[in-house]
């Protein structure tokens, strides 16, 4: 059962005896407003932040999973890795690429 006046920066409550009222001044409200703006940007900011986080977090994980099921995109060839030897190595390369 409180009653706020902006106007006059006073706020009346019932007490025990009488009309309790709490008084404040133009500065400290102000710093009161200013208190809460940055308090609320603050949580904006965090909650954008978290946005962000989660979407990157499900990049992330898109990306891993398309690593695990690469498939190349263009051709591709095999060239030895030494010619000479009798060992199986190979690299894939591009088909457009030159074997030199």
């Amino acid at each position: 059962m409180v009653v706020p006046n902006y106007t006059y920066l006073k706020l009346k409550m019932t007490g025990p005896n009488d009309v309790i009222t709490v008084e404040s001044t133009y500065g400290h409200a102000y710093d009161c407003d200013v208190e809460c703006i940055e308090y609320a940007e603050a949580l904006v900011e965090v909650k954008t932040l978290i946005v962000n986080l989660d979407r990157l977090g499900d990049e992330a994980s898109d990306s891993k999973r398309r690593a695990r099921t690469f498939e190349p995109t263009e051709t591709i060839k095999l060239v030895p890795v030494d010619p000479i030897g009798s060992n199986d190595q190979a690299l894939r390369i591009s088909a457009t690429l030159d074997s030199k």
